[in-house]
């Protein structure tokens, strides 16, 4: 009579679990609800193909500039994740060389000059994890006037055209609330 019972208790418990595991298995889980959507944006320069992958938060009625992305301190250039720029051949920013790959890019603003920044640690979350020995690129510009983004974005402008049709250099912007902020990549054109 015992072993029957204890024979019996397994059975139930066994099926009691497979009934739950299954359960559970079928329960769909919804991916949390990004205030900043992610975004994608890629040009070919050249025969280089360049992809930059952010987050766009919304100005929603906050001061940016010096506010909610406060001055003289690192920036992840969009939100969530450190957005990242990525280039499938050497390229030169500004006029300086930098090697094919993947890159972290941040910003450290002021008021009259930004210091861009290429960093290899292109998988990071914000700006937690930032190391400045990983940095593989410092750039300085300019910050421009432009139109009203609500929305960040970037965007590829003033493309030229060298040799075989393709554009060999393009001004890529970080575009949000009333800034726009410009740098120049070149590609070599390798057949």
């Amino acid at each position: 009579m015992l072993k029957s019972t204890k024979f019996f208790t397994v059975i139930v418990l066994s099926g009691l679990f497979l009934f739950t595991s299954f359960s559970f298995a079928q329960k769909k889980i919804k991916p949390p609800v990004r205030i900043s959507p992610k975004a994608e944006v890629s040009q070919i320069i050249g025969l280089t193909h360049v992809s930059i992958s952010y987050s766009r938060p919304g100005v929603k009625g906050r001061k940016i500039w010096g506010g909610l992305v406060p001055y003289n301190m690192l920036w992840r250039t969009g939100a969530n994740e450190a957005t990242k720029i990525t280039f499938d051949t050497d390229v030169k920013i500004n006029g300086k060389k930098l090697k094919k790959g993947a890159y972290a890019f941040f910003a450290i603003p002021t008021q009259k000059e930004w210091t861009l920044i290429f960093n290899n640690d292109a998988d990071q979350w914000g700006t937690f994890t930032y190391n400045e020995t990983k940095d593989a690129l410092h750039i300085k510009v300019k910050p421009v006037k432009g139109n009203f983004a609500e929305w960040l974005y970037y965007s590829f402008n003033n493309m030229v055209v060298k040799k075989r049709g393709n554009p060999n250099s393009a001004v890529v912007s970080l575009n949000w609330g009333e800034l726009k902020i410009p740098f120049t990549i070149e590609t070599t054109m390798k057949y």
